[in-house]
């Protein structure tokens, strides 16, 4: 079968790659460099102890309570399109429990495999660079801790058992944290990925299995024959025909789909991080300082901080006082932080949101021959393994990975 997929961040590189080993003859087409999008700028993890669904109770009443704050961890721009109102309001329905606990059991789900697969590609020759020196969730105050702890019932039935700490028991288990983190939660199972050695390593890998990837090509169209897409025509004006086509292009997954009669609701979510080289602290683990919303990933030679969602933003533009808010949270989680030496140019981009928080895998009901697998917000990394796996599976044989309910989930059709 020949299939294009549109789109070469980490999760349409994935995909290609599934496809490519079941015997797919594959052309990869990215509008820019692959990888250089929310790929690029991610936390640089795989989070299984994240895996927590965006809307959740009570998520859009203090992104509400926060809009007049700038350098808040969650921001609602206010002069929003009747578009993306429509968007949130959407979301504002999943923020209750429920939605919240079938969401967790589904991203649970889906990367559960996770590390075992990036072992596997690892093994199959992709060359990237790994760590697994696991996750501390860190809390400044017991009552945040507390709000955290109901979802772990849910973790620890999926395998993944945190060590609860209090006190000293954080410092010990990273002794960079300053007195002012006082709870924490270790989950040692969680791997850090630098984002760009394992773009390139898919990139390599994929070049040596045949696959046709082409950078700074823009998807301008589709031509359809009846019910089916028989070729897309890019901006070089090239028809490519192909007998199957995966939509995996990120934020512009919705508009793609949309060229071909179906709604798809991707809404940006943008977010920031920042690389330090050399690091300026020495750390023995991964963190996410849970107060500011800050994720704080070491590797190798270097340091990078990630956090903030904001909605409502047409554009990749840094907010100085947003950045500002990031460096503050490590200034005041770590002892010896001192003036940040080794910053190098902050990083902003937009992530592919979806009003109940789940991604979007499957095959499109206006056309018959058109996939997608997008819309995985801040967990593009960590669940791009088990989504490349589930959709060549659908694809191929029509096998899942996931039983039928978790399957409607991440229909497109659900919407």
């Amino acid at each position: 079968m020949k299939t294009v997929i549109i789109g070469g961040g980490v999760v349409g590189l994935t995909t290609a790659y599934e496809l490519a080993l079941r015997g797919h003859n594959v052309t990869v087409i990215e509008a820019g460099r692959c990888g250089a999008g929310a790929s690029h700028g991610n936390a640089a993890k795989v989070a299984i102890a994240e895996s927590t669904p965006v809307p959740a109770p009570g998520v859009l009443l203090q992104g509400i309570r926060w809009m007049l704050k700038p350098d808040s961890p969650l921001s609602i721009r206010p002069s929003l399109a009747p578009g993306y109102l429509t968007f949130l309001l959407r979301m504002a329905a999943h923020c209750n429990a429920r939605d919240f606990d079938a969401g967790l059991e589904l991203h649970l789900r889906l990367g559960e495999d996770a590390n075992d697969l990036f072992d596997e590609y690892q093994t199959q020759g992709i060359d990237f660079e790994m760590h697994d020196r696991g996750v501390l969730l860190a809390f400044e105050t017991r009552e945040r801790f507390d709000e955290h702890c109901p979802s772990l019932p849910a973790f620890e039935a999926a395998g993944h058992r945190p060590q609860r700490l209090h006190d000293d028991e954080v410092r010990e288990a990273e002794p960079a944290l300053s007195d002012r983190i006082r709870h924490g939660l270790f989950f040692p199972a969680d791997r850090q990925i630098e984002p760009d050695s394992l773009t390139a390593g898919l990139v390599a890998k994929l070049s040596a299995l045949g696959v046709d990837v082409r950078e700074h090509t823009r998807v301008q169209r589709f031509i359809r024959t009846g019910e089916s897409v028989t070729a897309v025509v890019t901006s070089d004006a090239e028809v490519i025909t192909a007998d199957a086509h995966v939509i995996s292009a990120g934020v512009p997954s919705g508009a793609l789909a949309a060229q071909l009669g179906q709604n798809i609701p991707i809404r940006s979510g943008k977010g920031y991080s920042i690389d330090y080289s050399p690091a300026p602290i020495r750390l023995r683990t991964s963190l996410t300082l849970e107060d500011a919303r800050v994720a704080v990933t070491p590797l190798n030679g270097m340091l990078r901080l990630a956090g903030t969602m904001e909605f409502g933003s047409t554009d990749d533009d840094v907010d100085e006082v947003r950045v500002g808010a990031i460096r503050r949270a490590a200034q005041e989680a770590f002892r010896e932080w001192g003036d940040g030496r080794g910053e190098l140019a902050p990083w902003a981009g937009s992530r592919p949101m979806t009003p109940d928080g789940l991604p979007v895998i499957g095959r499109l009901d206006s056309v018959a021959n058109v996939y997608i697998n997008s819309g995985h917000a801040m967990l593009g990394l960590t669940l791009a393994p088990g989504s490349a796996r589930l959709l060549a599976g659908l694809m191929t044989d029509g096998g899942s990975t996931l039983p039928d309910d978790l399957l409607a989930r991440v229909s497109p059709n659900r919407f």
